[in-house]
């Protein structure tokens, strides 16, 4: 889990710090103010750099162009692909210039991010070293792709670009030259990467969410979803995904007082927004869910009742939680919950503030989130 958060140079969050981070936390804030990014910087380090995460964020922003959209030279094409994820797009080559994903320490000479638990992505420029290597008594050729560290190389005529993803003292050279670089998914991340799902401000769509049904059909999961939806629809008694073809399976829905099955989007935005939240929570054991702008679709007289069984399953599946949203009503919602007598679950209210291109946070545990709405101090 968590326990602090440390970004530099990714899209619109130069520096970002935030001090301390709970078992759900919410960020709230003006439009441009990273809530977003903050997300997509949180799957980069949960994924280790899987390059197939990136290409879902790059294409979410409308930013994995292809080769004929733009030029016929591959390596600038992926360059401007790639510049997209760093502050102001710029192209750097020093470690200073690199995306940095990481946690915050306290150390001799104050709070750092430690290289070692920390993930960075940076454009570099590689050479390939050739040896001739005798193994029993066969010569054979090697490459080994190596960074240019320094200007002064004599080597440098003949660099080739690419991106470092690195993950403490293991990295991956991506050769940027190559006409498919996403398409291959060559790049699965460095080690296990942590479990998560990540739900963006439009719903998950339904073949995803009949993947994620399947994970756990026949557990005790089933019923954590079914106690859900009986938030808008209280005889909700089973539901399942029926279709021939699996990208065509849609929820369908049985009601305890009613014999016929119904498709579960005849009943509105609510209870499958709903659906879509609770799947990839109970899919997320042991590691992060992820939800951009969690009100969408979600009535106010709801919010309150979601966020007591997202603290109660947050705590019983071991899933750190990050949210945002521009609602009052998910925010009252939030506290309501945060303060009840009955929980325990350490949560975080984060406001993110843009001053003059400085994206800064303000942050609320539970007795300062009380107090700052007790006495009607701006939390939004």
């Amino acid at each position: 889990m968590l326990d602090s958060l440390d970004i530099k140079n990714y899209r619109n969050l130069k520096e970002l710090r935030i001090n301390s981070l709970g078992r759900v936390n919410l960020f709230t804030g003006k439009n441009n103010t990273g809530k977003s990014s903050i997300l997509e910087a949180i799957a980069i380090y949960a994924t280790k750099g899987d390059l197939g995460i990136i290409y879902q964020l790059l294409g979410e922003r409308g930013e994995n162009l292809r080769l004929s959209e733009a030029n016929k030279n591959p390596t600038e094409t992926n360059v401007k692909v790639l510049s997209s994820l760093f502050t102001d797009r710029y192209i750097g080559f020093k470690k200073e210039d690199a995306i940095s994903i990481g946690i915050i320490e306290d150390t001799l000479f104050g709070k750092e991010s430690p290289f070692e638990k920390s993930i960075s992505l940076r454009f570099a420029k590689y050479f390939d070293e050739v040896s001739q290597v005798e193994v029993e008594g066969n010569i054979s050729t090697r490459r080994k792709r190596t960074i240019a560290e320094n200007e002064s190389d004599n080597k440098l005529d003949d660099y080739k670009l690419a991106l470092e993803i690195r993950v403490g003292k293991s990295y991956f050279i991506l050769p940027l030259e190559e006409e498919k670089l996403f398409n291959r998914f060559t790049f699965r991340g460095l080690g296990n990467n942590e479990s998560f799902q990540f739900i963006r401000t439009r719903n998950i769509d339904s073949e995803i969410n009949s993947k994620l049904w399947d994970n756990i059909t026949l557990t005790e999961k089933e019923q954590y979803v079914i106690e859900a939806l009986k938030i808008i629809e209280p005889y909700t008694e089973r539901i399942a995904f029926v279709g021939e073809m699996p990208r065509e399976r849609t929820a369908v829905i049985k009601l305890a007082n009613n014999n016929n099955i119904l498709p579960l989007r005849s009943m509105g935005d609510g209870i499958n927004r709903i659906l879509t939240i609770i799947l990839a929570l109970v899919n997320s054991d042991n590691g992060f869910l992820l939800i951009d702008e969690f009100e969408n679709g979600l009535h106010h007289t709801v919010q309150e009742q979601l966020w007591n069984i997202i603290f109660n399953l947050a705590q019983k599946l071991n899933v750190q939680i990050f949210v945002t949203t521009h609602s009052e009503d998910c925010i009252s919602g939030f506290e309501n919950i945060l303060n009840s007598p009955n929980n325990s679950l350490v949560g975080k209210l984060i406001r993110l503030d843009n001053d003059n291109g400085n994206i800064k946070q303000v942050e609320f545990n539970a007795q300062e989130l009380k107090i700052a709405s007790n006495n009607n101090i701006e939390i939004r």
